[in-house]
């Protein structure tokens, strides 16, 4: 299993329950969690720095499209990841924008644990699992046992 890095960590970790919003999805299709798009600017400013991070929209098929670009130091290029939203039925465009900003993060690990089906349980309680707390430690517990074999280059 290949070991995670630093970045991935940060970007992956959970957000307090106390930053998840609740709403019903689409024609009553149960209760949808997400975050803020102020929450995604916050992380990606903890994690890469505020000036290390960019985003810029298109409108493509009369679908909004984000790009989140992260310099990438170790290959003096920014690396870039997108994804798309229609107009919101609540805030139009301004929602189209920020459901694509919010998106493209998931494709960056933010927030990419709500999507997954055991998160919450039916009260909307988290799995421990999928709280910053539960996080921390499970990623602890790997990084000590994680070993580290030196691979060297083959010889031909």
């Amino acid at each position: 299993m290949p070991v995670m890095d630093i970045f991935e960590r940060q970007m992956k970790r959970p957000f307090p329950v106390s930053k998840l919003k609740w709403r019903k999805g689409h024609g009553g299709s149960g209760d949808l969690v997400y975050i803020d798009a102020r929450d995604v600017m916050t992380r990606l400013d903890e994690v890469c720095g505020p000036h290390l991070w960019q985003n810029k929209y298109d409108f493509i098929g009369g679908r909004m499209i984000c790009t989140i670009s992260i310099w990438s130091n170790t290959l003096d290029a920014w690396i870039s990841k997108s994804d798309g939203a229609d107009d919101s039925q609540i805030e139009g465009a301004k929602g189209g924008c920020s459901d694509s900003f919010k998106r493209a993060a998931v494709h960056w690990g933010c927030a990419r644990y709500l999507y997954h089906p055991g998160a919450f349980d039916e009260n909307r309680q988290p799995a421990h699992w999928a709280t910053p707390e539960g996080y921390d430690e499970i990623m602890d517990k790997r990084s000590l046992s994680a070993v580290v074999t030196p691979v060297s280059p083959s010889t031909k």
